[in-house]
């Protein structure tokens, strides 16, 4: 079914369908959810702890179906701090996984390219994060210890030489937006050990990897980050980067399914 339904309803079909993984996708890529099959879907303002997107290129709502054949619960869409809300409320999908009984989680976010190789269009795996959360985050060993499984960044490798093409793979920081970092961050940033930067992902890594979750991670590049490229970097742009990039890891997603 495709209409929206009360969280008790998904909770039911749960008995039937339990889902071996979780996903939360990020900005523009919210449209992977109708790659699922047998789908049950709640809408955030429905799941406890939860609350309706404000942000333009995420659905808010919760699935729960048969991905390449594997039982799975999808996060169409995120919330994100600088939306006002509090980082346990961010990270309340992390939680919600693992009270479900799920023990794989996998992130996708929309992301900046600082290394010279991460152009629009590179889906980059994540090695390793910057928490760059808080006001002495420059204070912290750079890049913190990971929170993101080898054996699952692996099966992702292997599903990139499935599909014939090339994952990157490097540290991505989180800052809280809402706006774009300046050049001066950038560089900043690059010194730190940054190769692509976003405003979400690691926060809702470190909560998984603290409830003992296996966790991996997919950058979507969709721009170059500030002073790397000409003209102002845009949402709208993101988007449409994005969107061009969603058949590209959704083949990625389903094929690391299938191993």
């Amino acid at each position: 079914m495709s209409e929206y339904v009360p969280f008790a309803t998904l909770l039911g079909a749960m008995r039937e369908c339990r889902p071996k993984v979780a996903f939360i996708f990020g900005s523009g890529l919210g449209g992977l959810d109708e790659r699922l099959r047998r789908v049950c879907k709640v809408m955030f303002l429905e799941v406890p702890g939860l609350c309706g997107t404000t942000v333009p290129g995420h659905k808010g709502c919760l699935c729960l179906g048969e991905w390449a054949g594997v039982p799975a619960l999808v996060f169409a869409g995120r919330l994100h701090y600088y939306e006002g809300h509090p980082w346990r409320r961010v990270t309340q999908p992390v939680q919600i996984a693992h009270d479900l009984g799920i023990d794989t989680l996998l992130v996708t976010n929309a992301a900046g390219g600082i290394r010279d190789d991460l152009v629009p269009g590179t889906l980059m795996a994540l090695s390793h994060h910057l928490e760059c959360t808080t006001p002495d985050w420059w204070q912290k060993p750079m890049p913190a210890p990971t929170c993101y499984d080898s054996s699952l960044r692996m099966r992702l490798q292997a599903a990139a030489r499935s599909m014939h093409f090339e994952l990157a793979e490097g540290a991505y920081a989180q800052v809280t937006g809402p706006c774009y970092e300046t050049k001066a961050e950038i560089r900043a940033l690059r010194q730190c050990g940054a190769d692509a930067v976003g405003m979400s992902t690691a926060q809702e890594a470190s909560v998984a990897h603290a409830l003992g979750m296996r966790c991996a991670a997919v950058s979507c590049i969709t721009n170059r980050a500030a002073g790397l490229a000409n003209g102002a970097i845009h949402h709208g742009e993101v988007l449409d980067v994005a969107a061009k990039l969603r058949d590209r890891l959704a083949g990625l997603l389903e094929a690391f399914l299938a191993t």
